[in-house]
């Protein structure tokens, strides 16, 4: 449907607009959003992780992981991905939590292949599957990182820093001066997948996120083609005021209720008893 006349008016049908929003990878096939079409809904509330999941996972695929060591990571769908036995991942982290939680149990099954990460942190396995060659690594300072991650959801390809220069992470990058100083290029990052955790979602997809917890996360959930959220406290669509929102539904294609996180403690610090 093109355009047409109406009162002698002319006016744009559906199609134009289709084929816009395809082309930002904000629908798949035909089907127009309900805020341009009455009949039309999205579904985007999954009773659990593994339905979430399913026809998007596949092997080699890249996905972003949101979270900053244990805090804000999507355990229950990195767990659902560790069910579903993929393998061959290309993990885009900013760690990979500490074993025996979250990314952690996907490397004790061999699942990923390559992290892109900026921090090994407390994770024995990460380290010992690295050094005995068994996984790639791909290094990033944390801010080059959370910029190619950044760029990636903006659309931008590639971009240049002056971090790193004259470093081990300068070996194979293109370098440019700019004003008299050096700067290398690094590349934005776009997934197949990103699977992030919020404290509050809403049935449309919009997300807002508690402290911390914010981390890495908003950005992942722009820079892959399908966004999947868990969230601890499920509301109806227009009960979350705008001004909160961090992460606008449009992009986050299904979402999940898990309830309240178990806060987990990395490290436990406390001061000594005093003497009886």
């Amino acid at each position: 449907m093109g355009e047409r006349l109406e009162g002698g008016v002319r006016r744009v049908g559906p199609a134009p607009i289709i084929d816009a929003l395809r082309r930002f990878r904000l629908i798949d096939g035909e089907r127009l959003p309900h805020f341009l079409h009455g009949s039309y809904c999205m579904k985007k509330v999954y009773p659990d992780a593994k339905s979430a999941l399913d026809g998007v996972l596949k092997d080699g695929m890249m996905i972003m992981s949101g979270g900053f060591g244990l805090c804000g990571i999507a355990e229950t769908l990195s767990d659902a991905i560790r069910d579903s036995g993929v393998k061959n991942l290309t993990v885009v982290s900013n760690n990979a939590g500490v074993d025996g939680i979250g990314l952690s149990r996907l490397l004790e099954t061999r699942q990923i292949r390559k992290m892109i990460s900026s921090y090994v942190g407390e994770n024995k396995l990460f380290a010992q599957q690295y050094l005995a060659g068994e996984l790639e690594l791909e290094f990033n300072p944390q801010g080059t990182l959370a910029e190619r991650i950044r760029a990636g959801g903006a659309g931008i390809p590639a971009f240049y820093t002056k971090t790193g220069v004259g470093t081990l992470i300068a070996e194979g990058k293109e370098e440019k001066v700019f004003d008299g100083e050096k700067f290398i290029m690094e590349r934005g990052l776009f997934a197949d997948l990103a699977i992030v955790h919020a404290w509050k979602g809403d049935t449309a997809g919009n997300l807002v996120y508690r402290k911390t917890a914010r981390n890495f996360n908003p950005m992942m959930a722009t820079a892959a083609k399908v966004t999947v959220a868990e969230v601890e406290h499920l509301v109806p669509a227009g009960e979350i005021d705008p001004d909160h929102i961090h992460t606008p539904g449009i992009f986050v294609k299904r979402i999940i209720e898990v309830g309240t996180a178990k806060k987990r403690i990395e490290f436990r610090n406390t001061r000594p008893k005093p003497a009886a």
